[in-house]
């Protein structure tokens, strides 16, 4: 929704995400999730995640280190993920199932937790 001057935020160009082992968390983000790694900074891991970029990034300030929000990757096939994750190790806090009815198809989430215990989430969108 734009305001009456015209602007309105639309677009999701990086997404950062707390950790306290920047190699710990990016092996776990290329190796158990599949994600394809960008670059690597200091203290920084980058990941492209279907144009938007994923920032893992270890907290300079006391103000910035807290969990992250959660990131929800979109899948065609959330049993296929779960199942593929699963033999990752992926830890899951629950199975797929369904979070809502949208008429057309019904949207799937489940959830799960990374290398550095950020709440991280699958959903699917499964026509009826």
């Amino acid at each position: 929704m734009q305001n009456s001057d015209g602007f309105g935020l639309s677009k999701v160009g990086q997404i950062a995400v707390n950790v306290k082992d920047i190699d710990r968390a990016e092996a776990f983000y290329s190796d158990k999730l599949g994600m394809k790694h960008l670059f690597k900074a200091p203290n920084l891991s980058f990941f492209d995640c279907g144009g938007i970029t994923l920032m893992l990034d270890i907290p300079e300030e006391p103000r910035f280190d807290h969990p992250s929000s959660i990131v929800y990757f979109q899948v065609d096939d959330i049993q296929k993920a779960f199942s593929t994750l699963s033999d990752r190790e992926v830890k899951f806090e629950d199975r797929p199932h369904v979070i809502a009815d949208l008429g057309e198809y019904n949207l799937w989430m489940t959830f799960f937790q990374d290398s550095e215990g950020n709440v991280m989430a699958l959903m699917s969108k499964a026509a009826k």
